[in-house]
């Protein structure tokens, strides 16, 4: 049974069919190995299992945790995906997918959501900001998370699916049917002037399929706005997503014939990239980067820097430098095996050392762990050159040109967020006495902020330091008050101008105290210089 187990493995991962940023190629056989081999092998194993343990086996769970016990073994970003979750992997890369269009998050132990998109089966049944969600098709999800959430509300077009929540003002749960419908799933999430002169543009959903159009509609957009300046680009979170994009999104700031990115793997030529783009934007451009930015970005803010284009400003991104091809075993399913390295245009790989440590403790850079500059010395880094001859380090994920670290979340500030959420939520319903006006009853799309709506003033705060006074669980003392009142005060008015507006509007307020982004403004002058110094090479 052993042997069986295992050679399915094997087979599995010679079945061919790249995710760098993510690469695809068209499909091969190195060996020719039936479905039905594969099936008999895998299947003698399993069986076996099921008749002798001690209680009923999913087998389609013991086939995803045995193969990514033994891929991540070789390294943490080879994967095995069971049917459902390839699907989902693909329909997030199609810059769209089928459901009914709300961004949620879980909040004080519940799934809330957020916003509703623009159009999108939610918004027109009447799902709103805050509403809790308790049952999905009658079963309770009172206790499920985000993504268990998210996987019962997607599905087919034209079907059906009743979400039944709690809304703050409402004495009885509320059920809404509401009928599934493609959603678009977009790589820009904001895009709007930060100041006069100056566009910002929220990069930060993954490179999908869309994502070189959705840019150059927002450059666009911005230009008519009157950015002139400089562009801010922001990658803070992103994720990564499909090569060849990153590719299309690097080329729009690099001249014709400059290398972006290279793949060397044991079983394929060296493979590079360089921008095809006879007339790139000019632009001064700075790039913003956290430790949640990961491979496609990092090919982007490698290129931007190792050229000169722009300057990065945040803290080191996370260090993915590894290239997934993707590979299709039988039934639907997906295998993401790493076959390559890339580079920078310097020569620099970015990966970070996964030799010592815990799959876990690798990706909890993620989640807010210490970043790749703490874990690794500038001393032990792979040390190259830019174009004009600053020294940049390969190894540990992008090092920025200017660093600013995000503000750190400590267990007071959380509570803040989470107590904040509440009551935003309560006074977006009218529950707040004497702030009845605050109510919001629908979303507002495309509203333009003039600065003076829903203010936070003194009276408010009141309200919000009585509330918190009968609520012990967030156990926030008057000290903490004070100590953060302007945090307090930015949190109140993000939610409810979200509430009120949208996400983007609400991203607004969030810049206005964004640290690393008015670092970046602060470094204009930089960034000319090197746009400058760019445009006065290709005219020499």
């Amino acid at each position: 049974m052993r042997k069986g187990f295992w050679l399915f493995l094997l087979i599995v991962i010679l079945t061919s069919a790249v995710i760098g940023g993510i690469r695809s190629r068209e499909s091969r056989q190195p060996h020719a190995v039936s479905g039905q081999q594969i099936d008999q092998s895998f299947g003698e194993a399993t069986e076996f299992i099921k008749q002798h343990y001690v209680s009923e086996v999913d087998t389609e769970a013991l086939t995803r945790n045995a193969l990514n016990t033994a891929l991540h073994t070789l390294d943490p970003h080879s994967n095995y995906f069971t049917r459902h979750d390839f699907q989902q992997l693909e329909e997030d890369q199609s810059s769209k997918f089928y459901g009914i269009g709300v961004s949620i998050n879980r909040r004080n132990g519940h799934v809330y959501i957020l916003t509703e998109t623009q159009g999108a089966p939610a918004e027109k049944a009447g799902l709103r900001y805050g509403d809790e969600i308790i049952a999905i098709n009658g079963e309770d999800a009172s206790n499920w998370d985000g993504n268990q959430v998210q996987d019962k509300v997607r599905g087919d077009r034209g079907k059906p699916v009743s979400i039944t929540v709690n809304r703050a003002g409402e004495k009885k749960p509320v059920t809404i049917k509401i009928v599934r419908d493609a959603v678009p799933y977009p790589s820009v999430r904001g895009v709007l002037m930060v100041r006069p002169g100056i566009g910002y543009i929220a990069l930060v959903g993954g490179f999908n399929q869309s994502t070189e159009d959705e840019l150059g509609e927002a450059i666009d957009a911005l230009r008519t706005q009157g950015m002139r300046q400089m562009l801010v680009l922001d990658l803070r979170n992103n994720p990564g997503g499909l090569l060849n994009e990153a590719v299309a999104v690097s080329q729009k700031f690099l001249a014709k014939g400059l290398n972006i990115v290279s793949m060397r793997g044991r079983n394929f030529a060296e493979t590079v990239h360089q921008s095809e783009n006879p007339t790139p934007d000019e632009i001064p451009l700075v790039v913003l980067i956290n430790r949640g930015s990961a491979s496609a970005s990092e090919i982007v803010a490698g290129a931007i820097q190792d050229h000169d284009r722009g300057l990065i400003v945040g803290e080191n991104s996370f260090g993915k430098g590894l290239v997934q091809t993707i590979f299709h075993p039988p039934y639907g399913t997906g295998l993401l095996l790493t076959t390559a390295k890339y580079y920078t245009p310097s020569g620099r790989s970015i990966q970070r050392d996964y030799s010592v440590g815990s799959y876990y403790s690798y990706f909890q850079t993620l989640r807010g762990g210490s970043s790749s500059t703490e874990e690794i010395p500038e001393s032990s880094r792979q040390v190259v050159r830019t174009d004009s001859g600053r020294t940049v380090y390969g190894g540990g994920g992008i090092t920025p040109d200017v660093e600013v670290k995000s503000p750190e979340a400590d267990e007071v500030r959380n509570r803040i967020f989470n107590s904040t959420f509440e009551f935003a939520r309560q006074l977006c319903a009218g529950q707040v006495k004497g702030f009845e006006s605050y109510k919001i009853a629908k979303t507002r799309y495309g509203y333009s902020l003039r600065g003076d709506e829903y203010p936070v003033t003194d009276p408010l705060i009141e309200a919000y330091r009585d509330f918190i006074s009968k609520n012990d669980k967030f156990k926030i003392s008057e000290k903490h008050l004070v100590d953060n009142l302007s945090y307090i005060q930015n949190r109140i008015r993000d939610e409810v101008i979200t509430a009120a507006y949208g996400l983007e509007a609400g991203i607004q307020i969030q810049l206005q105290a964004d640290p690393q982004l008015l670092k970046a403004l602060e470094s204009y002058p930089q960034a000319k210089q090197l746009a400058d110094n760019v445009y006065m090479a290709k005219k020499r």
